[in-house]
């Protein structure tokens, strides 16, 4: 097992990967289950494989958690080591943006205002710009997302699509717990306690998707259902979307459609989503 090369800049990564086919993972770090089940898809798709760890800052609000965000590059490398993988850029946030930059920003359509957008404004221009800037430098063949961060995964497609950007985007299913709750790098936060409540997201999308005959308004009451019965669970939003547009579904949708969920359980913010088929009665 070698240990996988660490690269800090931007000229020693283009410098090693020239003339590689690439498969590229983003991360912040914090390696967990679901960020290998990325790595091992993108093991699938190219002969290299680089992963980036960068806790980027400019995708943190005020008073979101960037200084609490987990942070543990040795146990980060161990675990990509044991993987195979090849490359890991771990820029400093210096090297990503320079002081005196020219302040150029990535700002995505009306879907980036919209659900973890609204919550978070100004998170998916930071997604966005640093995601571009990061395809730009490792210039992969294709990226790896999870298919958990539904909303994001959205708006990196489409701006890959808009911008004419020479790269496949690929989303890997979501990783789960024994328990059924979304793997993050976040769940460390939870106490016990938490962590049982936290459970309520993935039994609403379960929910959710049993009363699909029933039509929206049932999918979401279903869903509602199970969120209220928790006291430590704070609903943030529940929708149906169009997996096509990422926009709410109309009350007559038949077809493939998506439940998202955002939610905090104590000072921890979780998010999850399933697909169903809507097949409401005429």
């Amino acid at each position: 097992m070698n240990d996988p090369v660490v690269i800090e800049t931007i000229a020693g990564l283009r410098a090693t990967l020239a003339g590689r086919e690439v498969a590229f993972v983003p991360t912040m770090g914090a390696l967990h289950e679901g960020h290998l089940t990325l790595v091992r898809e993108a093991l699938e798709l190219a002969p290299t494989v680089v992963v980036s760890i960068f806790v980027n800052p400019t995708q943190f609000g005020r008073g979101e958690d960037l200084d609490r965000y987990p942070r543990d590059l040795e146990g980060d490398l161990a675990k990509l080591a044991a993987e195979g993988v090849e490359v890991v850029f771990a820029p400093s946030a210096e090297e990503m943006y320079p002081p005196g930059g020219a302040g150029t920003t990535v700002v995505g359509g009306p879907v980036a205002g919209m659900f973890e957008g609204r919550a978070r404004p100004g998170h998916f221009t930071g997604v966005l710009t640093v995601v571009s800037k990061l395809l730009h430098i490792v210039q992969p063949k294709v990226a790896v997302f999870g298919r958990k961060d539904a909303q994001q995964l959205f708006l990196v497609g489409a701006m890959v699509r808009d911008l004419d950007l020479p790269v496949r985007i690929h989303g890997a299913p979501t990783a789960r717990d024994a328990d059924g709750l979304a793997l993050s790098s976040r769940n460390r936060f939870l106490s016990p306690e938490q962590r049982l409540a936290a459970r309520a997201l993935p039994r609403a999308l379960e929910a959710a998707s049993s009363a699909a005959d029933g039509g929206v308004d049932a999918v979401v009451a279903a869903a509602q259902s199970v969120l209220m019965d928790e006291e430590l669970l704070s609903l943030d939003y529940l929708a149906v979307v169009d997996p096509a547009t990422f926009l709410p579904v109309s009350d007559d949708h038949r077809g493939v459609a998506k439940t998202i969920v955002a939610a905090k359980v104590g000072d921890t913010r979780l998010i999850d989503n399933d697909d169903l088929y809507l097949n409401p009665a005429r």
